[in-house]
């Protein structure tokens, strides 16, 4: 009789998991551009995501964070500012000559750096990366093609980067 209890609650179990580190990934992003943005250092927005943003109730309704992955979140981050390098060379070769990395907006450099710093650890197989970043760029840009876009740039990087994988 458990059986269909225990399916269930593995179920449920793993949607929480991926719904944690669907929110990593999206924090991930967003600390890349504020730090890009306003100069800040990885271990400064790091703290202040984690003590202030990762799963935060307010007293407005409002203003609930998702809880996320903050392992998964730390992770990201440190790996994209350890391998920026690398993936930004990564990137400006799965862009068209004339626009390099710095001519990208900043919110989709963000979304490539964080699917990269995954992309270079083979932790996360690179199809759950293509597709959770295209989700992320799906969210920030709802109206446009730059989901397309992040597709086409992030198979390319995880091709060269795992291409085992494929």
């Amino acid at each position: 009789m458990s059986g269909s209890g225990d399916k269930t609650r593995r179920e449920g179990d793993r949607q929480v998991r991926q719904a944690r580190a669907a929110a990593a990934r999206l924090y991930a992003v967003q600390a890349l551009f504020q730090m890009e943005a306003a100069g800040q250092s990885a271990d400064r927005v790091q703290r202040e995501f984690l003590t202030w943003r990762i799963g935060r109730e307010d007293e407005d309704e409002d203003i609930v964070s998702a809880e996320a992955d903050q392992a998964l979140f730390t992770r990201i981050v440190d790996d994209a500012v350890t391998w920026q390098s690398k993936i930004d060379q990564m990137t400006d070769r799965a862009l068209v000559a004339k626009w390099p990395i710095g001519r990208i907006d900043p919110v989709l450099r963000s979304v490539f750096r964080a699917a990269g710093a995954e992309l270079v650890t083979p932790k996360t197989p690179p199809k759950v990366v293509i597709t959770e970043y295209v989700r992320l760029a799906q969210t920030f840009f709802a109206e446009g093609r730059e989901s397309k876009f992040v597709n086409a740039v992030l198979d390319h990087m995880a091709r060269e980067a795992r291409p085992d994988a494929f």
